[in-house]
């Protein structure tokens, strides 16, 4: 049991054991730098320093002898380098890690030290495509099948190995069918059951082969994707019944006509394919005996023959039922009257003459597709010899672009009756027909065609009218951003595009559009200098006169986290403070401020405080930098202290700065409550200062205004009541105790000197300079008052605006 256990523990070590592990990207040149082994081992720290530069670094074979090695190592400095081009999927294919092994024997002179063990780890890049086993693939649905049908496809392969580069996702590029979903499902073994399905079912006779375009796409970044067309077909079932062009056909012949000639010809039309489409016609049942000996119909093309010559000579009118079937299981049917009339009177029908004004061949013209509506393109004559109303003739024209205008007898003239237009459609299929009025009445066709040629009248349209990109700062010079897409339906130069920026004239764009569509930066961005870029796109064609189209794009610049906060407070570093602290005062002493170029959680500061906090006597707020005492202070607390703080922002990787902070601590023993210079800001006391001053004017101006008038008033009393005089007399010892009494004196001891003391606030801090001794023996509780000022607050101020105003209430009294 113990031997085993041994086992286990020597093969533990010998598969997870490794000295060293440095990692290395593949598909790099050789000679890449790894690692240093000498230095990230320590292993000449134990060496004596005499004996260093004996020491050798040699690699030990392994694996097939003779093959390539992949490493080599320095041997006097053991710096490990590639020897060649590594390839990760060449030599870790099915691994998700790949991993390649290195011993390293370390010696002196001719003895070994030591054999390490080194692990290279080579990081797989987004190197390959993932690719399809075929270019394309032919699928097949049918016209019944339901909602959800699925039809499986090949998946795709990516050849990379990391977990990342190799993932795979797909999509339809543009998918315009809506009938149309890509299905996906995993495997057990992690694969993907990759399909076409049907959210929609098919009809063949409005389309029978649709092109998809799937995608996949790796996770590498950027990524890379491979094509596979799929060529979707849809079987036809037989769902639609022969319709004839005429449910009701009326056919006059003359009593010679000939058998070689066709009587009519019937067609009708099946929007089925194969044999679902193929249609013969057959008389119905319900078709005379007599009929049929007369007249025959050819089951493949549905002409109608005279069998034999009529019997008679007068007119005579026969019922022809013919049935159209196709070839599909059930087959279907439609029927359709044939009239034939047997006239023994000579009739024949008209001929029509066509003539263009700009003829591109016999049957067919080209116009403009800018032409004006009511212009006048083709001359066309009906010739009838015949006489009578058998000669007299009418002609029409049934289309929605065109009309048929009488000039005179038999003669016409087509005009334009509606814009054209070539993009919606490039060529047109006219017939006219022409009537006698004879009777039977007798009837010609001519058809010819109209080609619409192209005008430059299509300006371009882009895919979306707003384009939003995005595009990280740093990146360099000619990194793409994004694709802008824009077409022109007209032919030739009018549907080919150049693209341009349209730009400020006062501000440079750091961008550029390539001929097909592709914006790229022209230099690094920076996203602390402008975050957002909004400009338009133009999109110009090459016809005559040039059509353009503008666009609006934005590309935006995605902060990276590349700027370091920095302290904005306190600016010096270290900064001194002296804080005398009395108690039941507030526990703030100060806020420090950070400041970062970056934005978003990259901006998002954090203040720490990182040593020197043994007591537990300092504080600081995570967010708000406020710096506090932790607790209450106690005179034992008083001393000096070095703090340590860091701020970090959040982004990644987290970056930081440090800032010093000494503070000279004075614990105060007095228990009255007292206000702290730190408390005040310098503004304020600006503000407490001019106060001062205007009620100190204000109480002076009073003083000498009312002091005549009181004395003026006085005088005229005594004057008119001499009586009263006596009542104003100083002398009198108890008016003068109960004047006393009412204005008392409140600088009868002044001490000869005055404790002097300099007072700075600078951002809600003081600093005190101290405070010199002070020798006079008159009035000591003054003396002692004095000795407890640290600092000049606004409660000091206003305390002295207060016994100034008292003292200067007691010179009125006296007066």
């Amino acid at each position: 049991m113990t031997f085993s256990r041994w086992i286990l523990l020597f093969v533990l070590n010998r598969c997870f054991c490794y000295d060293l592990t440095y990692f290395v990207k593949e598909e790099q040149s050789a000679g890449i730098y790894v690692g240093d082994i000498a230095r990230d081992t320590r292993l000449l720290e134990s060496v004596p320093s005499s004996d260093r530069r004996l020491i050798r670094f040699s690699q030990l074979l392994q694996g097939v002898v003779g093959s390539p090695l992949l490493f080599r190592v320095a041997r006097k400095t053991g710096k490990i380098y590639t020897s060649q081009s590594l390839d990760a999927e060449l030599l870790c294919r099915y691994n998700k890690e790949c991993a390649q092994f290195v011993k390293v024997a370390v010696r002196r002179e001719e003895s070994f030290i030591k054999i390490l063990k080194v692990r290279v780890i080579i990081n797989d890049i987004n190197d390959h495509i993932p690719e399809f086993p075929v270019k394309q693939i032919n699928v097949k649905f049918t016209e019944n099948d339901y909602k959800g049908t699925k039809v499986s496809i090949p998946n795709a392969v990516d050849r990379d190995i990391g977990l990342v580069n190799s993932r795979i996702t797909y999509d339809l590029e543009n998918n315009d069918y809506s009938q149309f979903m890509l299905s996906l499902s995993k495997k057990v073994d992690g694969n993907v059951n990759l399909g076409i399905e049907l959210k929609d079912r098919l009809d063949r006779e409005v389309q029978e082969i649709y092109l998809i375009r799937v995608i996949a796409k790796d996770g590498g970044s950027p990524s890379k994707q491979g094509v596979l067309q799929v060529n979707v077909s849809v079987a036809d079932i037989n769902d639609n019944t022969p319709v004839f062009s005429q449910s009701v056909y009326n056919v006059s012949l003359i009593y010679e006509h000939s058998r070689d000639d066709a009587v009519a010809v019937l067609s009708a039309r099946d929007l089925d394919s194969g044999k679902n489409g193929q249609i013969s016609y057959h008389f119905s049942p319900k078709t005379s005996d007599l009929a049929k000996s007369y007249f025959e119909l050819k089951e493949l093309n549905g002409e109608i023959y005279l069998r034999r010559k009529f019997e008679t000579e007068r007119d005579l009118t026969y019922e022809l039922f013919v049935k159209a079937t196709d070839g599909g299981n059930p087959p279907l049917s439609s029927i359709a009257l044939v009239f034939v009339n047997v006239i023994n009177q000579k009739n024949t029908a008209p001929i029509i003459n066509i003539n263009f004004f700009s003829a591109s061949t016999k049957n067919s013209s080209a116009i403009s597709e800018d032409i004006r509506v009511g212009s006048f393109i083709a001359y066309v004559m009906a010739i009838d010899q015949d006489t009578g109303r058998n000669g007299e003739v009418s002609c029409d024209l049934k289309h929605d672009k065109f009309q048929l205008q009488s000039l005179a007898e038999k003669e016409y003239k087509i005009t334009v009756s509606n814009p054209v237009d070539r993009e919606t459609e490039d060529h047109y299929e006219i017939t006219i027909f022409c009537r006698d009025k004879g009777t039977p009445s007798l009837h010609s066709e001519a058809s010819f065609s109209i080609q619409v040629t192209d005008v430059n009248d299509m300006k371009p349209q882009f895919s979306n009218e707003t384009f939003i990109f995005y595009i990280n700062e740093n990146e360099k010079s000619g990194t793409w951003v994004g694709s802008i897409n824009a077409t022109d339906l007209d032919l030739g130069l009018g549907g080919k595009l150049t693209y341009s920026l349209l730009t400020n004239n006062e501000r440079f764009l750091p961008f550029q559009i390539t001929d097909d569509g592709n914006l790229c930066s022209v230099m690094s961005l920076d996203s602390e200098f402008q975050d957002m870029y909004k400009f338009w796109v133009v999109a110009k064609d090459n016809g005559r006169p040039s059509l353009n189209n503008t666009a609006h794009v934005s590309v935006k610049v995605q902060d990276l986290n590349d700027n370091a906060p920095h302290f904005t407070f306190p600016s010096v570093n270290p900064f001194t403070l002296d804080i005398v602290y009395y108690p039941n005062q507030t526990r703030n002493i100060t806020t420090l401020k950070a400041a970062d170029s970056d934005s978003l959680e990259n901006a998002f500061l954090k203040y720490e405080l990182s040593n020197s906090n043994d007591k537990q006597l300092f504080h600081i707020n995570e967010f708000t930098g406020l710096l506090s005492f932790g607790r209450e202070l106690v005179q034992t607390d008083s001393g000096f202290y070095n703090l340590r703080f860091v701020v970090k922002d959040s982004g990644d990787p987290v970056l930081s700065a440090t800032t010093n902070l000494n503070i000279r601590l004075i614990v105060s023993n007095k228990t009255f409550e007292k206000m702290n210079a730190f408390q005040v800001d310098p503004n304020d006391r600006i503000h407490v200062y001019l106060l001062i001053f205007i009620v100190l004017v204000a109480i002076l101006a009073s003083v000498i205004i009312t002091a005549p008038i009181s004395i003026c008033v006085i005088r005229c009393n005594d004057q008119n009541h001499p009586k009263r005089k006596r009542m104003h007399n100083p002398s009198n010892k108890r008016i003068r105790d109960l004047r006393m009494s009412m204005c008392p004196t409140y600088w009868t001891e002044v001490p000869d000197n005055l404790a002097e003391e300099e007072v700075t606030l600078e951002n809600t801090l003081t600093r005190t300079k101290g405070v010199p001794s002070v020798k006079y023996e008159a009035n000591k509780e003054l003396r002692n008052r004095c000795l407890e000022m640290k600092t000049r607050t606004d409660k000091d101020v206003i305390y002295e605006v207060s016994h100034g105003l008292r003292s200067l209430l007691n010179l009125v009294c006296r007066s």
